[in-house]
Formats: structure tokens, sequence, C-alpha cells
């Protein structure tokens, strides 16, 4: 476990994004971000094995 905390310095203040009266921290605006990729990629890609439903059923 020592090894692993030596990876991350968690030690210093965090970056904060301002704008009017909305603050985030940068980190929070990344998983905010990636969430929303991955929501528009379950969207908009078709399920695994969907052709082969079709083939089937026609």
């Amino acid at each position: 476990m020592g090894v692993l905390a030596a990876v991350f310095n968690l030690n210093h203040p965090s970056h904060v994004v301002h704008w009017h009266f909305f603050q985030m921290s940068v980190a929070n605006i990344v998983v905010l971000g990636v969430m929303l990729v991955v929501f528009v990629l379950a969207i908009a890609l078709p399920f695994p094995g969907a052709a082969r439903r079709r083939e089937k059923g026609s």
C-alpha cells in the first residue's frame, strides 16, 4: 500500500473551475465528460448481435 500511496501526491490544493455561480473541480469535470461520452456511445452504437437477430427474424 505504501508504493501506491507514493504514486499520487494528494497533498496539494485542488484545481477548481469558476464560472459565475458555478464552481467544480477539474477532476469532477473530467469524470462528467467521460460519463457523457460513454452515454452517447451507448445510445449511438448498436447492441452486439443485433445483425444476427435481424437475419434470424426475417
